[in-house]
C-alpha cells in the first residue's frame, strides 16, 4: 500500500519517537492549535497514522497516549508517566521559547554509572540538564547526583559534546532539579537550580533581572562560564 505523509505527519511521528510517550492533548497544543477544530483534526490524523502502523497507542490513559512503533515499554508501564513528565517540562519551556538541541534521557558520558539527566536542551540561549524528581529522595542521594555532575565537570569530556558552540569557549550546562522539595545540596563548581516548574524558574529570573536593573547595570548571572539570561 502506498501513501504520502505530510510534513506535519512526519513531524508528529518524529516527536513521538523523540519523547517516547505523548498524550493527545499535547499533540493538539503543539501541532493543531491553530485549526478551527483542533481536537477533531488531531484525532483524525492520529487514527490514520495508527492504522498505517506508523505509531502505537495505549488506552490506559485518558486522553489517549501515543508511543513509537518500536516502543520497548509496556502499554501499562509506569515509565509512561515518566516520559509524560518530561514532555510536560518541554511544553512549559515551549510557552516561552522553543527549546533547541533537545535530548530525552540524555547520557552524555556514554557509559553506565554516569550522569543521566531526564532532559537536555538549549533554552533561551543557555544549555540545561534537567532532572525531574517525581518522588522524594534523601538528601544524601540527591547530593550523590550532584557529585556525579561534578565528576563529569572535572573530566573535561563535556567540552567535546556535539552541541557545544564552535566559535566560543565550551559551556557546562546548569542543572535544574524540578522538585516540589528543596534539598540541601550544593556545588562550588556547577550551577544547581531547584524549582517546582519552569514557570517558577522564569519568574525567579524575571524577578532577579528586575532587581539587578533597579540596582545598577550589570552583566547576566554567570558561573564557571555559564551564562543565564532567561528574561
Amino acid at each position: 500500500m502506498s501513501f504520502r505523509l505530510s510534513h506535519r505527519d512526519k513531524d508528529i511521528i518524529g516527536f513521538i519517537n523523540q519523547f517516547r510517550a505523548v498524550d493527545r492533548d499535547s499533540l493538539v497544543d503543539l501541532f493543531f492549535k491553530q485549526l478551527k477544530s483542533p481536537v477533531n483534526a488531531c484525532n483524525s490524523v492520529m487514527v490514520r497514522l495508527y492504522r498505517l502502523g506508523l505509531i502505537e497507542r495505549t488506552q490506559q490513559y485518558s486522553p489517549m497516549v501515543y508511543l513509537p512503533v518500536d516502543a520497548k515499554i509496556k502499554k501499562n508501564s509506569q515509565k509512561i508517566l515518566h516520559f509524560l513528565s518530561i514532555l510536560d517540562i518541554y511544553k512549559q519551556m515551549w510557552t516561552y521559547s522553543a527549546p533547541k538541541q533537545v535530548i530525552v534521557e540524555d547520557k552524555p558520558t556514554g557509559r553506565k554509572g554516569g550522569i543521566e539527566p531526564d532532559l537536555f536542551c538549549i533554552f533561551k540561549g543557555s544549555p540545561f540538564w534537567i532532572e525531574i524528581q517525581r518522588n522524594q529522595y534523601s538528601e544524601q542521594k540527591m547530593q550523590g547526583k550532584v557529585n556525579l555532575y561534578e565528576e563529569f565537570f572535572f573530566s573535561d569530556e563535556w567540552k567535546a559534546l556535539h552541541w557545544q558552540p564552535e566559535e566560543r569557549a565550551p559551556i557546562f550546562p546548569s542543572v535544574i532539579l524540578i522538585t516540589p522539595v528543596r534539598y540541601a545540596v550544593s556545588s562550588e563548581h556547577i550551577r544547581i537550580i531547584q524549582v517546582a516548574s519552569i514557570y517558577e524558574l522564569m519568574e525567579k529570573y524575571k524577578s532577579a533581572g528586575k532587581q539587578q536593573r533597579e540596582a545598577k547595570p550589570r552583566s547576566s548571572a554567570s558561573s564557571g562560564g555559564i551564562k543565564i539570561n532567561l528574561t
